[in-house]
């Protein structure tokens, strides 16, 4: 027996009462950081879970926000391919749980944790929810629950499959054992050719770790039914900004129309409870501005703010330029996708890892730009609304980028039916 081996049927021997013994520690760590405690009868198959074992059921599987986010076509298209199956999906966080309920109550016939990776709970969680195939999305490798659905016979995949550049040497470090992990897989289906390398490079099975692409980039684009601009305006779209970036948007602004006269913003925040905030900054600039609650335009105005609700991915169709919010301060940004699919150029803060896959694809194609500082910031949106040929090259990239990511849907759904009865 090899020491990744030993290690691995010492882990499966590890029982749910040695994990309560430390989880009251590792609780008061979370405290200290704001974090909520860990649901831990939940995740250790403690409370009355539902019973499908006389059902047929495909189970999916994702982390937190990010991930529940990307599941939601997915969601849509098994319910639709699949109507005699039930879709049980799991989450690994309160956020991701919060937002499945919210979002997925409607097709998801069960929404619950996924459990700790302790085989005793695994083993009890697998026979009530009983899958006949499970999906796991992105990056979570769990020896114990990887192991007991092998044993049962349980296709696992995983889906929209990555390996990021900082995890990737610390994978390294434990190639030998990973490499057992990955084979209790039925498939890796990855986002990128990259990341097919890197999971091979484990150990994981190269005829069963294919690309698939990725499945954040299928969304839909919205039909855009505003008129805003005035005839020969260009329009810089400031969207989802949060308290501390208007401030760093309207500077800009500023020295970019000193520059381009015609230039027009549209000002989106985030939570529309800050929009006396930033009326009350906006009186420190000599800009005219109106509001999209009251039928406010371009004619008269040089910013409209987007003071409503569900018209803001619709707008990017009007835009030449976009900058992502909540990527110059702590959130971690939000998602370029939806100014992407109408192949915008999209500039952010430093602020990312909300979103820093899909960036990370965009930046490689040079589709999309993260910048370091308000200097930075300034430079690359003035080059792309000065330089004609840079611009252009750009949006090119843009909708190049889109169309190469499309399939990854399907894909899955191609998987499915040649596993399910």
């Amino acid at each position: 027996m090899s020491l990744e081996e030993y290690i691995l049927n010492q882990l499966k021997k590890i029982k749910p009462n040695t994990l309560k013994k430390v989880v009251p520690l590792i609780d008061y760590i979370r405290k200290l950081k704001n974090k909520p405690p860990i649901p831990l009868k939940e995740k250790l198959a403690e409370i009355e879970l539902k019973d499908f074992s006389n059902d047929k059921v495909i189970m999916l599987h994702g982390v937190s926000v990010g991930e529940v986010l990307s599941l939601e076509n997915l969601i849509k298209k098994i319910k639709e391919n699949f109507p005699s199956h039930k879709l049980v999906l799991t989450t690994g966080t309160k956020t991701g749980q919060e937002l499945a309920i919210k979002k997925y109550s409607d097709y998801a016939d069960y929404i619950t944790y996924f459990p700790l990776d302790i085989y005793e709970s695994v083993e009890k969680f697998l026979n009530k929810i009983n899958p006949e195939v499970i999906l796991i999305a992105e990056t979570e490798l769990w020896p114990n629950f990887a192991q007991c659905a092998k044993e049962k016979n349980i296709p696992l995949y995983i889906i929209n499959a990555r390996i990021s550049d900082k995890s990737y040497p610390s994978y390294l470090k434990l190639k030998n054992f990973f490499k057992l992990v990955l084979n209790f897989y039925s498939g890796i289906f990855c986002q990128s050719e990259l990341d097919k390398k890197r999971f091979i490079s484990l150990g994981a099975n190269p005829d069963t770790t294919c690309v698939m692409k990725n499945l954040k980039f299928e969304i839909a684009k919205k039909e855009c039914d505003i008129d805003l601009l005035s005839s020969n305006s260009k329009l810089f779209i400031a969207a989802s900004t949060h308290s501390g970036e208007d401030i760093i948007v309207l500077e800009t602004y500023k020295k970019l129309k000193e520059k381009i006269k015609d230039l027009k913003l549209l000002l989106a925040p985030r939570h529309l409870t800050r929009l006396d905030e930033i009326e009350k900054l906006l009186k420190n600039f000599d800009f005219k501005y109106g509001l999209r609650t009251n039928n406010d335009n371009f004619s008269q105005n040089d910013i409209i703010i987007l003071n409503t609700l569900g018209e803001l991915s619709k707008v990017y169709k009007l835009a030449d330029v976009v900058f992502i919010g909540g990527s110059f301060n702590k959130t971690g940004g939000h998602n370029p996708l939806e100014a992407t699919i109408f192949s915008k150029p999209v500039v952010s803060g430093p602020s990312i890892k909300n979103f820093r896959d899909i960036y990370s694809i965009l930046e490689h194609e040079n589709a999309a730009f993260v910048v370091k500082d308000k200097k930075s910031f300034y430079e690359k949106l003035y080059k792309l609304l000065s330089d004609e040929e840079f611009y252009q090259t750009t949006t090119k990239n843009s909708q190049k980028c889109f169309e190469s990511q499309q399939g990854a849907c399907q894909f899955v759904i191609d998987v499915l039916k040649t596993k399910l009865k």
